[in-house]
């Protein structure tokens, strides 16, 4: 067993446009080879990861505090301390949050930590491509990178 005290792991913190969280990554921490989990911090007004989904990692939230709204394919709700999240490998999966509140929202994620993983941005309509460590792992990708989806090229383009 490993163990991990989350008082005792410093925070991260990431600010980009509406996106700014601080983040203590548990899950790599401890250790742990096929779940990832991480506790995120949105201050009030704040976003998290800009709206995505994966295609190869499910993910879930668990909201330890605060308030906030999701917004899903199916729109936008409230979410408030209890609420269990979950968001499926595919587009049906696609999420955000956001802190509307005046509080700090606290939530626990969750992921399993499939690799390769892609990583589908609608509202830019890039995809993100991760292999040799999954999307919020630690280890050394032998290929990743993002990209504009209409970029695609045919398969034989440019071969000889």
């Amino acid at each position: 067993m490993s163990r991990v005290r989350e008082s005792e792991l410093a925070w991260t913190e990431t600010e980009h446009g509406r996106t700014q969280f601080r983040r203590k990554k548990l899950g790599s921490a401890s250790e742990a080879e096929t779940l990832g989990a991480s506790l995120y911090e949105l201050p009030p007004g704040a976003s998290s990861w800009p709206y995505h989904f994966h295609t190869g990692n499910e993910e879930v939230a668990y909201v330890l505090s605060g308030t906030g709204v999701v917004r899903t394919p199916d729109g936008e709700e409230s979410i408030a301390a209890g609420d269990f999240l979950a968001f499926p490998a595919d587009p049906s999966g696609a999420h955000r949050l956001r802190n509307d509140g005046e509080e700090p929202l606290r939530y626990l994620m969750v992921s399993t930590m499939r690799d390769p993983d892609v990583s589908v941005y609608p509202d830019s309509e890039k995809v993100g491509v991760f292999a040799g460590a999954p999307p919020g792992g630690d280890g050394e990708r032998t290929v990743s990178g993002y990209f504009k989806r209409e970029d695609t090229v045919d398969y034989w383009e440019d071969e000889p």
